[in-house]
C-alpha cells in the first residue's frame, strides 16, 4: 500500500496547506478549505501518467542555434472554430472550453468530432449515457461519422486503456469535473482531483501528439471551476457565451499559446446545432423599415475581426429624483465618464435624465472606438433626431471632448464600405496617410464632439 497524505485545499483557487484555515490567503473567502487524502502514485501505469515516464537529460541551447518551425495544425471544419484557435487544432495541445450549462458546449464538441474528416475521434462522456449521445448525434446530422466512438468512463485508469487500444488521433473529455483518479483519495470534482486528471492528460497529450479537448464548468461568478492552475496548465482557454434565450453564441478565445488570445466565433443555436455566423453584422445590426432616434452604427473589432454592431440608447425624464443609469453590454463606468464630458463639453443638461445604454445582439464590447456612436445615439434619443442608417462611427472620445484615433482604421473602414454604409465619422488624426480614394464611403474626420453634432444634427 503506498503512502498517503492529507492536506488541505481551498475549494475555490486551489491554494494549498499543510493545516485547515479559515481564511485562504491567496483569494481571501472564509471557509473554503476542505482535507483531501493525497496518495503517491501506484506502479504499473502509462508512461504519461508518471513523471518518471520520459526520462530525458535536456542541455541548454543558445537561442541562435534552435531551430524554428511551425506547428502542425488540424483543420477541424469549423471556419470559427478554426480561426479562434488561430488556424486549426495544434497537435499535441489541451484545449479547455468553459460555459453556462446548457450553453452549448456539448453540442459544439459532438458537432466537432462527427464533422472532422479522416480523423479517428473519441468522445468520453462522465455526464450522458451512449443513448443521449446518440439522440443528440441524430439531430445535428443526418450521416454520422463512423469514425467517432463513444465512451462513458469517469475513471482515467479505464479511459487510457481504451485509448491504447483505439489509438484516436483526437480525445474530447465531456467534462474534466467528473473524471477520477484511483492515485488521489477524493472526490471528482475536487481540487486535487480536477489538478490530477488534468496533468495525466496533458502528459498523455505531450508524450503522443494526441490534441485533447477538455469541456469545464464554471462558477457562478463565471470563472472556470477548479484550481486557478488548471488554466496555467493548458495550452489554450475557451469561454463558451450567451443568453440561453437568445439564439446566438459566442466563443471567445481568453488564453492561446499558438494564436492571438482575442479572437472571436459567432454561432446560432438552432434545432439541427449550431450554426456558423460568418458575417457577424448580419446579428449585430437590427433590420428596421423606418429611422428611429437614440440609434448609431458603430465599427469595431475583436481580435482581427472588424465588426458593426448597433448601440441603442434612451433617454428620459428621470421619474423618481434620483437618474438611473443602465448599460447592457458596455462599461457602466465609462458610460457615466461620457456622459459627465457631454455635460461639461458640450453644454447638455443629462444629469436630470434617466439614461439607458444597450448593444444589439447581447455582445460584451470594450473597445474604446464605439465611444462616439455612444455618444451619438444619446444625442440623438435626447434631442429625438433620428441618425441615418447609413452612417457609422469610429472613434474614441477624450475627457476634453476631443476625438481620438483608434487602430486599424482601414479595416473598419473596409468592413462599412463592404455593407454599403454612405459614410464614416473618424478622427482627423486617423486621416495621415489614409488612402480615401480606394473606398466609396465618405470618410469624415472630426477632432472635436461639436463637430460630429454640427454635422448630424445641424
Amino acid at each position: 500500500m503506498a503512502k498517503t497524505k492529507s492536506a488541505y485545499f481551498c475549494q475555490n483557487c486551489g491554494y494549498e496547506s499543510a493545516k485547515w484555515l479559515g481564511k485562504c490567503p491567496s483569494c481571501s473567502q472564509w471557509n473554503t478549505f476542505v482535507e483531501e487524502v493525497v496518495e503517491k502514485s501506484a506502479p504499473n501505469v502509462p508512461a504519461w501518467k508518471t513523471s518518471s515516464g520520459s526520462q530525458r537529460s535536456n542541455k541548454p541551447s543558445k537561442v541562435e542555434h534552435i531551430e524554428s518551425s511551425t506547428e502542425k495544425r488540424i483543420l477541424t471544419g469549423d471556419q470559427e472554430l478554426d480561426r479562434v484557435l488561430g488556424g486549426g487544432l495544434v497537435t499535441g495541445s489541451v484545449t479547455l472550453i468553459g460555459g453556462e450549462p446548457g450553453i452549448g458546449k456539448s453540442t459544439l464538441m459532438l458537432q466537432l468530432a462527427l464533422n472532422i474528416q479522416n480523423k479517428r475521434i473519441l468522445y468520453i462522456s462522465g455526464e450522458e449515457s451512449e443513448q443521449q449521445i446518440k439522440m443528440r448525434a441524430e439531430r445535428i446530422t443526418l450521416t454520422p461519422k463512423a469514425d467517432c466512438y463513444i465512451l462513458t468512463e469517469t475513471s482515467t485508469q479505464n479511459i487510457f486503456k481504451q485509448i491504447e487500444q483505439l489509438e484516436p488521433h483526437i480525445v474530447i473529455v465531456d467534462s474534466i469535473q467528473t473524471l477520477h483518479s484511483a492515485h488521489i483519495e477524493s472526490t471528482p470534482g475536487s481540487v486535487s482531483q480536477v489538478r490530477e486528471c488534468t496533468a495525466e492528460l496533458l502528459r498523455f497529450a505531450k508524450e503522443t501528439d494526441t490534441p485533447v479537448f477538455l469541456i469545464g464548468h464554471i462558477t457562478k461568478d463565471g470563472a472556470i471551476a477548479g484550481p486557478k492552475i488548471l488554466e496555467h496548465m493548458v495550452d489554450t482557454v475557451l469561454q463558451f457565451e450567451g443568453d440561453r434565450h437568445h439564439i446566438y453564441r459566442i466563443l471567445r478565445s481568453i488564453k492561446n499559446r499558438f494564436g492571438a488570445a482575442a479572437e472571436m466565433g459567432i454561432y446560432a443555436m438552432n434545432s439541427s446545432g449550431l450554426r456558423e455566423v460568418t458575417n457577424p453584422s448580419e446579428i449585430l445590426l437590427s433590420q428596421r423599415d423606418e429611422e428611429l432616434s437614440g440609434i448609431a452604427i458603430s465599427a469595431t473589432l475583436e481580435g482581427a475581426r472588424p465588426m458593426l454592431i448597433e448601440t441603442q440608447a434612451l433617454v428620459s425624464v428621470a421619474a423618481y429624483g434620483t437618474p438611473q443609469r443602465s448599460a447592457t453590454g458596455f462599461d457602466t463606468r465609462r458610460m457615466n465618464m461620457l456622459l459627465a464630458v457631454l455635460e461639461k463639453r458640450c453644454g447638455f443638461r443629462l444629469s436630470t435624465r434617466d439614461v439607458f445604454l444597450n448593444l444589439a445582439g447581447g455582445i460584451k464590447v470594450e473597445d474604446p472606438a464605439i465611444d462616439l456612436a455612444i455618444l451619438a445615439a444619446i444625442i440623438s434619443s435626447h434631442e429625438d433626431i433620428p441618425i441615418s442608417s447609413k452612417t457609422c462611427f469610429a472613434a474614441e472620445v477624450g475627457l476634453s471632448g476631443e476625438i481620438r484615433a483608434v487602430n486599424r482604421i482601414e479595416q473598419r473602414i473596409s468592413e462599412a464600405d463592404k455593407l454599403g454604409f454612405d459614410r464614416i465619422f473618424v478622427s482627423k488624426y486617423n486621416l495621415k496617410g489614409l488612402s480615401q480614394e480606394k473606398y466609396k464611403i465618405e470618410i469624415m474626420g472630426v477632432g472635436k464632439i461639436e463637430d460630429v453634432f454640427s454635422a448630424l444634427f445641424g
